[in-house]
């Protein structure tokens, strides 16, 4: 019989839980802050990642009057 073996945690959020109650409504043992703070250091935004900078360079888009 195989063992069953935890998933790996990073040490940052170990002990991190997150439930959805009956409202729909997020409740964490984790500031949301904090939460993003580490995601954005951890996480790459595939979104983001995946764009070509425009000629203007990124952020920037052609507007016409």
């Amino acid at each position: 019989m195989k063992k069953k073996r935890g998933s790996k945690v990073h040490k940052d959020i170990r002990g991190f839980d997150i439930q959805i109650n009956q409202f729909g409504e997020l409740k964490s043992n984790l500031n949301i802050e904090d939460l993003n703070r580490f995601l954005d250091r951890h996480v790459s935004d595939k979104k983001i990642r995946d764009q070509a900078p425009g000629p203007e360079g990124p952020g920037t888009r052609d507007e016409e009057e």
